[in-house]
């Protein structure tokens, strides 16, 4: 499979994963809104760390910037 997430999308993911697991451990989000979140973002290290996001592929979209 292509790779389709750049850098800056990734950066974004991992930080938007690191609040939410933040918020999780902390108490601030609870019952199945945390577990939702918590599992969103595991969804959301996983695709960045192997560059592909399966929600991308349908719709044609890409994020990695082209070399000119």
């Amino acid at each position: 499979m292509k790779k389709n997430i750049g850098t800056l999308d990734r950066i974004l993911r991992v930080l938007i994963a690191i609040v939410i697991t933040t918020l999780y451990l902390n108490h601030t989000i609870t019952g199945t809104l945390g577990i939702v979140l918590i599992i969103l973002s595991g969804v959301f290290i996983i695709t960045s760390l192997i560059q592909i996001c399966p929600i991308y592929l349908p719709f044609g979209l890409n994020s990695i910037r082209k070399k000119k």
